[in-house]
C-alpha cells in the first residue's frame, strides 16, 4: 500500500511536470514569434532612409507614450471612483457620529432643561410673573410640551 501511495504520487508530479514543461514550450515559441516578427521589422527599419527611420522610430515612441497615457487614465480614473466611494463612507461615518453624539447630549440636556423647567416654575410660584416670559430658543419645545400638558 505504501509503495503503491508512493508511486501514484511519482506518476502525478510527473503529469504536473509534463503540463509545466508542455506550458513552457508554448510560451517559448510565442515569444520566437514574436522576436522574428520584431527582427523584421528591424531590418526593415534599417533599409529605410535615416529620416524614415527617425520618423518610424518616433511613431513607436508616440504608440509606447500614448499606451502608457491610457493606462495612467485608467489608474487614475480608478482612484477618483475610490475616492467618491470613500467620501461617500466618510460622510455616512460622519453622520452615524454626529447622531451618536447627539443622541448621548440629548439625555443630559434633557435633564438640564427640565431642571431649568423646575427653577423657572419655582420662581413663578415666588414671584408670580404676569405678562411675557423670556426662555431660550432650546427650551421651546419643552416650554411648548408642558404648555399642552
Amino acid at each position: 500500500p505504501f509503495l503503491r501511495l508512493l508511486e501514484a504520487q511519482l506518476q502525478d508530479q510527473r503529469r504536473e511536470h509534463e503540463e509545466v514543461v508542455e506550458a513552457l514550450k508554448k510560451q517559448v515559441d510565442a515569444m520566437k514569434e514574436e522576436m522574428e516578427k520584431q527582427q523584421q521589422a528591424f531590418l526593415q527599419t534599417l533599409q529605410l532612409s535615416p529620416e524614415v527611420q527617425v520618423e518610424f522610430g518616433l511613431q513607436q515612441e508616440i504608440t509606447r507614450l500614448t499606451n502608457e497615457n491610457l493606462d495612467l487614465k485608467e489608474l487614475l480614473e480608478n482612484l477618483e471612483k475610490n475616492e467618491k466611494k470613500l467620501k461617500k463612507q466618510l460622510k455616512i461615518y460622519m453622520k452615524k457620529v454626529q447622531n451618536f453624539e447627539a443622541s448621548q447630549a440629548i439625555v443630559p440636556a434633557e435633564r438640564r432643561r427640565h431642571e431649568r423647567y423646575m427653577q423657572v416654575a419655582v420662581q413663578r410660584k415666588e414671584k408670580n410673573f404676569q405678562g411675557m416670559l423670556q426662555c431660550y430658543k432650546d427650551d421651546e419645545p419643552l416650554l411648548i410640551q408642558n404648555l399642552i400638558t
